[in-house]
């Protein structure tokens, strides 16, 4: 059935306090501003007040309304909501229905976005957005509750991973960094000693010819991200091999936001200000380890030198010092750390083959294409 939004949803506009009842001691009401714990459907929080002007309830869909407009939670406790986000409550249904409800009407939203340097909606936008749901609850129901196994998944794997990554660190503190004398058959070195920083490619100058499909171009927001989007730049498939991206390569932006991560996005083309990090000495896990274990300092060095955007030079890179093992020590260090690296980048896969998949069925299941009425969850 076709309705305006504030015909089966109630929305409350968040409003902040004011900064002397901020704090991060975990006194008071969690406070959410703006869209920074964003990305899982379910947000975490660093900032309390003590004094709560406008509360969402447990389970509302909180939804930002600026910078940018459409970032989705559903919150798990009463908290307080700031300037940038609201909180939205079915009248009658299901409040994981309307998460993915206005997940996939979220594209009509935002073209309602005004403002010249931050687009933003505003209570009328969002009363007024037409929608066409089913009244059944269950029906509803069933469509969120078949959504909502595939974000779990994806949000369970992220967990594990958080964790491997946490055990990743320990592991490779206790064998690196806690050393008070070099072993024998070990040796001092640099990151450029043990792996090629190969820096990408100014991409607007390789653009798809007519006759080419392109392929998404790696930048620093794909990076940030995890993933490239509809938004990305393309490039021509027709660039250098050692330029194109795979899932597994360990990517180093080295200017503006300094991050290592392994990509895992699928394949691309490699932009100037990141380093696609590969060795032909050493596997994977090493010069991952050690370059990861260098980014606090780049970050550092990036800070002192930025006037409009921070940058490491490629002279950092030989400061960097490193421990080379000696052969036996580099292969029981390896058996402890490979297999962890390589279990986070395979869910980090799965998640977005996942995220594909919940994709793609979100309009099949809102339009009634997909009828789920009689699938079995348990």
């Amino acid at each position: 059935m076709k309705y305006r939004l504030e015909d089966v949803v109630d929305v409350t506009m968040g409003q902040s306090p004011k900064s002397e009842y901020y704090n991060s001691e975990g006194k008071g009401t969690p406070f959410l501003q703006g869209n920074r714990t964003f990305g899982f459907k379910r947000p975490t929080f660093d900032t309390y007040t003590t004094l709560v002007t406008k509360s969402a309830k447990a389970g509302d869909v909180i939804m930002s309304v600026r910078a940018p407009v459409g970032d989705l939670n559903i919150t798990p406790i009463d908290m307080c909501l700031g300037r940038g986000v609201c909180s939205l409550r079915m009248k009658n249904g299901n409040q994981e229905f309307l998460y993915y409800m206005m997940k996939y009407y979220m594209p009509r939203l935002i073209n309602k976005e005004s403002g010249t340097v931050f687009g933003s909606v505003n209570r009328n936008d969002i009363n007024g957005l037409e929608i066409d749901i089913p009244s059944d609850t269950k029906k509803q129901q069933r469509i969120a509750r078949y959504l909502t196994m595939i974000d779990d998944k994806i949000e369970l794997n992220t967990a594990i991973n958080n964790n491997l990554e946490q055990q990743a660190k320990a592991i490779f503190s206790n064998e690196f960094l806690t050393l008070e004398t070099l072993p024998d058959g070990w040796k001092q070195a640099s990151l450029i000693d043990i792996a090629d920083y190969l820096n990408g490619l100014a991409m607007q100058k390789y653009r798809p010819t007519a006759d080419e499909t392109g392929i998404p171009v790696l930048k620093i927001k794909e990076l940030r991200q995890g993933c490239c989007d509809d938004n990305s730049e393309l490039c021509s498939p027709s660039i250098k091999s050692e330029y194109f991206i795979h899932d597994g390569d360990v990517i180093f932006s080295w200017s503006g936001s300094l991050l290592v991560d392994f990509w895992c996005g699928g394949i691309c083309g490699l932009n100037q200000h990141l380093f696609k990090v590969t060795s032909n000495k050493y596997n994977k896990w090493f010069y991952y380890a050690w370059t990861k274990h260098h980014l606090d300092r780049f970050i550092a060095v990036a800070a002192d030198k930025a006037t409009t955007m921070g940058h490491i030079k490629r002279d950092e890179l030989s400061k960097a010092e490193v421990l080379i093992p000696n052969e036996a020590d580099y292969k029981r260090i390896e058996t402890l750390l490979q297999p962890i690296y390589d279990l986070i980048i395979a869910n980090r896969i799965e998640n977005k083959k996942l995220a594909e998949t919940r994709d793609t069925l979100l309009p099949k299941l809102m339009t009634g294409e997909i009828d789920i009425s009689e699938v079995d969850y348990e």
